[in-house]
């Protein structure tokens, strides 16, 4: 309990820590790429204003000092100056990036007349591309594209500017290199995402007994609260129970001693339940596993409840299939089955219909045991709950029955030891599925 505990715990954190980590690197990446590609859409715009051409960038811009690049004495005025300078981003570095933005960028243009023929290339300013290949990506664009911007071959942002005569120029980007430091910086920072997961979870692994210390000191005064109890109960209810037999023995039977005895009857097995289920909880319950033929332990189990099936004048139908094996406990797969049954039988109501069945999954891989039965009303919410500890979904009805909210929980216990799972279903508004998978193996003798 207390390692399962600790488990969930390890895995929480590192999911979170994973979560976190997927949004920071995916936020940083997705607006790293954005940017390359704003950036190239800023050339594009540029060079389409000043047909594909950078214009005089220092005409265009005001010096750190305050003075504009002009000469100033071509107009009088001094432009004001600059704002303060900027812990991150200061108007020198901005005045220096535009200014060398003509270097350091590199595109070439296609200039085509209405008739999509090329009439002037320039392909002076990238060094990847001849203007053969210039050409036939302007083409492949004019007679195919309808978008004015987009990509070719991947890394080369166009823009297609169409003027009113019908001829149109087509101006490149490439966006390779922006593009390789994108993908190097994704790489990096998946790299460290992934030593800072495996170092959380390094650590949380270390530190989870004591983040979960109070939590399993709580579990474990539980669980020696109930088995003290446990132990305590038996004795008074055996006096209890002797001393009715005593008191019958002189003063007869009556309805009183009788219904004292079976309130005794009721409280054993509460307390023996209890028992088992705290056992199996921490681990400690002595299950002898063994290769055990399960058909027969059904079919034994099955045959108890004929009588009462009778009674009730239940549809009591069996269906098992022979020779299934699997390697567990005799005794404690006995009693799932005896569990499952007697749930369907005290929650059935009369004439209504069970059906026990044994059979593998189609990879014969699981032993399948199902009960269905029929009901007054499925009950409401997640049916996972039927098999938490004392929980009823009809109170009166549990009553009446005999039911007191702890059977199920030893059948999920059972079937979490043998490796397996237990669930329940609902077919409609009146019929329920308790279903269990355990492991089969193979056998190679027929009964």
């Amino acid at each position: 309990m207390v390692k399962k505990l600790r488990q969930k715990f390890v895995l929480t954190a590192t999911l979170s820590l994973l979560v976190i980590l997927i949004g920071i690197i995916g936020f940083i990446n997705v607006a790293n790429y954005i940017q390359v590609q704003a950036g190239a859409d800023d050339i594009l715009s540029i060079l389409s204003e000043n047909n594909g051409m950078f214009p005089e960038m220092k005409e265009k811009l005001t010096k750190p000092d305050g003075k504009n690049t002009k000469d100033d004495d071509s107009n009088g005025d001094k432009a004001e100056g600059p704002p303060a300078e900027g812990p991150f981003f200061g108007d020198k570095m901005e005045y220096n990036r535009t200014l060398e933005l003509p270097f350091q960028s590199r595109y070439f243009w296609v200039k085509l007349n209405k008739n999509g023929k090329p009439i002037e290339i320039n392909t002076g300013h990238i060094a990847a591309i001849s203007s053969e290949d210039a050409s036939n990506y302007a083409k492949e664009l004019f007679y195919n594209q309808k978008n004015t911007r987009g990509y070719v071959d991947k890394h080369y942002r166009y823009l297609i500017s169409r003027k009113d005569d019908g001829s149109c120029l087509i101006i490149f980007v490439d966006c390779s290199n922006g593009f390789y430091n994108a993908n190097m910086l994704l790489l990096r920072t998946l790299l460290i995402g992934l030593i800072a997961l495996i170092a959380m979870f390094i650590l949380v692994y270390l530190f989870s007994g004591k983040a979960v210390a109070p939590v399993v000191e709580s579990l474990e005064k539980q669980k020696r609260f109930i088995t003290d109890a446990g132990h305590e109960l038996k004795t008074p209810l055996a006096v209890i129970s002797a001393n009715m037999d005593v008191i019958e023995l002189e003063a007869g039977k009556s309805e009183w001693t009788k219904s004292t005895k079976n309130q005794i009857k009721r409280m054993d097995g509460l307390v023996k339940n209890l028992l088992t289920l705290s056992r199996m909880e921490e681990e400690n319950i002595h299950l002898v596993f063994s290769d055990i033929n399960i058909s027969k332990i059904t079919e034994d189990a099955t045959m108890y409840f004929n009588a009462m099936a009778d009674f009730k004048k239940i549809k009591y139908t069996v269906d098992i299939g022979k020779n299934i094996h699997i390697n567990g406990d005799k005794n404690a797969f006995n009693q799932l089955c005896t569990l499952l049954i007697d749930n369907a039988i005290k929650y059935t109501p009369e004439e209504g219909s069970i059906n026990v069945s044994l059979s593998s999954d189609n990879s014969m891989r699981n032993a399948i045991f199902e009960v269905t039965n029929t009901c007054d009303k499925v009950p409401e919410g997640k049916l996972d709950r039927l098999f938490d500890r004392f929980y009823r979904a009809d109170t009166s009805r549990s009553r009446e029955s005999g039911g007191y909210g702890i059977g199920l929980s030893v059948a999920r216990a059972i079937a979490t030891s043998h490796g397996g799972t237990i669930e329940a279903k609902a077919d409609g508004d009146h019929i329920m599925r308790f279903i269990v998978k355990v492991p089969m193996i193979k056998n190679e003798k027929a009964d």
